[in-house]
């Protein structure tokens, strides 16, 4: 179980969920302690390059960037230059909608 599995279960029942992330690596777009709003993906929905998402890559959960787009994967990073690495869209559990 990892820090964001709870929204993560409420966002695969269709649930908006709110939650004030921690760290650094999203400096610049999310100061650590913000309240971040996720929005679970629709079924049809196109994410791009830009987008902020709340995935798992491997078996680490983030809210972090969409780097780029290859076919169907996609690859995951912070805002400070790092790289998770490659998913599918089914490791992409919802889609920031607002950073207060």
């Amino acid at each position: 179980m990892g820090w964001a599995t709870p929204y993560i279960e409420l966002l695969q029942q269709g649930e908006t969920v709110s939650f004030r992330p921690r760290g650094n690596s999203m400096k610049g777009k999310i100061a650590s302690g913000q309240l971040c709003t996720v929005r679970p993906l629709e079924e049809e929905e196109d994410l791009k390059k830009g987008d902020i998402v709340l995935c798992k890559v491997r078996s680490a959960q983030y809210l972090h960037l969409v780097k780029a787009v290859r076919g169907s994967q996609y690859q995951i990073g912070n805002n400070i230059g790092g790289i998770n690495g490659w998913i599918s869209r089914n490791a992409v559990f919802g889609k920031l909608v607002s950073v207060e």
